[in-house]
């Protein structure tokens, strides 16, 4: 299926069965929710430390999807991220479904994304920078999660962000001054949805793996005899590390 192409019509196969024409928007959704939630039903059990879904929020470029795999694998959970998950059920980048669908269209995917993986097995869970836009999403993170706010600057974003061209948010105009739009409209929406809030600033992703961690830890999140942490284990050389990116 390509967007925009007559393929995508607004109708959701389930098996053999189809349903009625729906709105393409909620049909997306709908088609997404279906897609993610199969792939939910197929994990297999992990850690029970932590005890339910670690999600990650934040800007554009603020490391969410590169931390959250890293976070994962040490809390061995399974790693998700929204827009990944979005991408693979309509079949083509979100920068294209943009252009051919809108940004409510993609809100409304994102939205069903977010309700199916915040109601699933533990897992570490990447969002989308504007996830917290809408309140549903805001609320089904924070109720059924524990909520990481990777905070960086704009002025540390389009540092990270300047080769990018798959964000379509950033395409066209000065980057940096959309960035500081986007920071002064969003900050207070992350910060809200947020139980916990790490500066990203400029370390390497395993600092803030550690970061996150230490957190977790410290608020009984993270059983220390199952899940190394900087309050127990000695931190490990950091050379060579790539800054925390995506």
């Amino acid at each position: 299926m390509h967007c925009g192409s007559p393929a995508f019509d607004g109708r959701l196969p389930f098996g053999d069965e189809r349903r009625p024409r729906l709105r393409p928007a909620v049909a997306a959704g709908r088609r997404a929710a279906s897609g993610i939630l199969g792939r939910i039903n197929g994990m297999r059990d992990t850690a029970l430390v932590p005890p339910r879904t670690i999600s990650l929020v934040g800007m554009p470029g603020g490391g969410k999807s590169t931390v959250g795999r890293h976070l994962a694998r040490q809390l061995g959970l399974p790693f998700r991220d929204t827009d990944h998950e979005i991408e693979s059920v309509i079949g083509c980048p979100i920068r294209d479904f943009f252009a051919s669908h809108g940004e409510a269209a993609f809100r409304d995917l994102e939205q069903e994304a977010v309700d199916v993986l915040t109601q699933g097995k533990p897992i570490v869970l990447a969002t989308g920078g504007g996830v917290v836009l809408r309140e549903a999403n805001r609320r089904a993170l924070r109720e059924r999660t524990t909520v990481i706010y990777l905070r960086s600057t704009p002025e540390e974003l389009v540092r990270r962000l300047r080769h990018d061209t798959q964000r379509p948010l950033l395409q066209g105009g000065d980057p940096l001054h959309k960035l500081r739009q986007l920071y002064r409209e969003r900050d207070p929406l992350y910060r809200r949805t947020a139980h916990y809030t790490i500066d990203t600033g400029r370390p390497s992703v395993s600092a803030l793996v550690h970061m996150i961690l230490m957190q977790l830890e410290l608020a009984g999140l993270v059983d220390p005899a199952r899940v190394p942490s900087p309050i127990n284990t000695p931190r490990p050389p950091q050379g060579g590390d790539d800054p925390a990116g995506g």
